[in-house]
């Protein structure tokens, strides 16, 4: 395992660790940086310790020849596409429309680094240079469109975002459980066929079988044309979020159905704890280093999370039907473990900035 180091975003760092090949690529729209409070990081780093070769490129150019997708070429496995820890529209719009000047994720907090609709533009990308690589969409933006959904943006109704990125395979919510299943199958030599019967994956049947303990929703023609369609089906993916044992949705798109299975059971506290014992650096890649500091990282790098999930509703957030309804903690020992490791960190100056979690505000 590259302990205690970044994981490689240059063919160069793959060289330097001996790799002739990576068995997954991940692609995300924000800068890398090694730290707990950023996906990216987390599932990386949860895929490493399954013994994977990661390699992860962070807000590649999309409008040249497309050189940074190519750079670690075809990856055994599958490539992961996040559009970050936002949504790349919120990332990119005021709620009035205005393209914001700024970018958190981004060092020197320039705009401009990633595309609108991200995961679909990455996706699209990435099928069209390696037709035959499987790709796995996932993070808070093609979580929160993984079914029929309206769009501020563009005031429309869109389909799932499975249908416009082309990917294969759709990971919602929170990811580490998900994600560890669908390593363990693809190393184990099972088929990507066979992660359609993992929990909390979504994917698209040209045919519809027959799924117990399944709800089928208003169609993407009909949600388009019918409000009262479209509030319904929201309705049922609401409610179907809210249990803990909840059922398969499915959706018709066209001549296609999208499947929704249930999500798994919330992370335990052991379990919680271990994504936290990662080898994180803590860091910006150093790659990073001359080009101003990165402020969602400044903002976070001395804060701690102690719990996961959101019992509130709120009509402004979306952290309840991203990270589910049901809280999971930290135990003490994590936590002050952490704590102690911030402690010993150089340019600690002795202020967490914050102790919580989505429920504790």
């Amino acid at each position: 395992m590259n302990k205690n180091k970044w994981l490689p975003i240059t063919k160069k760092e793959c060289e330097q660790l001996g790799w002739n090949e990576v068995d997954v690529i991940i692609i995300s729209g924000d800068a890398y940086i090694d730290h707990p409070s950023f996906g990216t990081a987390v599932i990386a780093r949860i895929l490493e310790r399954e013994g994977l070769k990661v390699a992860i490129i962070p807000q590649p150019q999309w409008k040249d020849d497309l050189r940074d997708f190519k750079k670690f070429g075809k990856p055994r496995l599958f490539f992961a596409i996040t559009a970050g820890n936002m949504d790349s529209m919120v990332n990119h719009y005021t709620a009035h429309i205005r393209k914001r000047s700024d970018d958190a994720y981004t060092p020197g907090g320039i705009a401009g680094f990633r595309p609108d609709y991200a995961v679909t533009v990455y996706s699209n990308i990435v099928k069209t240079i390696y037709p035959d690589v499987p790709v796995i969409i996932g993070g808070i933006e093609a979580s929160l469109r993984r079914l029929v959904h309206y769009d501020y943006w563009s005031n429309s109704i869109k389909p799932s975002i499975l249908i416009d990125s082309k990917a294969d395979l759709l990971v919602y919510g929170m990811a580490e459980k998900p994600m560890l299943e669908i390593a363990r199958k693809l190393i184990a030599g099972e088929s990507f066929d066979s992660l359609k019967s993992i929990s909390q994956v979504a994917y698209v049947e040209n045919k519809l079988h027959n799924i117990e303990n399944s709800k089928i929703i208003s169609s993407y023609e009909k949600c388009i044309s019918n409000k009262d369609a479209f509030g319904e089906a929201f309705k049922v993916i609401e409610i179907e979020s809210n249990k803990y044992y909840a059922s398969t949705i499915i959706q018709p798109h066209n001549n296609s159905f999208v499947v929704v299975n249930p999500p798994y059971s919330p992370v335990s506290t052991k379990e919680l704890d271990n994504y936290y014992a990662l080898p994180f650096t803590r860091l910006p890649h150093p790659k990073y280093n001359k080009r101003g500091t990165i402020p969602a990282f400044e903002m976070i790098k001395y804060s701690v999370t102690i719990h996961r999930g959101c019992f509130g509703g709120c009509s402004f957030c979306s952290l309840a039907i991203h990270q589910g309804k049901f809280i999971s903690s930290r135990s003490e020992e994590s936590i002050i473990n952490e704590v102690e490791n911030i402690v010993k960190e150089p340019d600690f100056k002795g202020q967490l900035s914050d102790l919580g979690g989505p429920s504790a505000n």
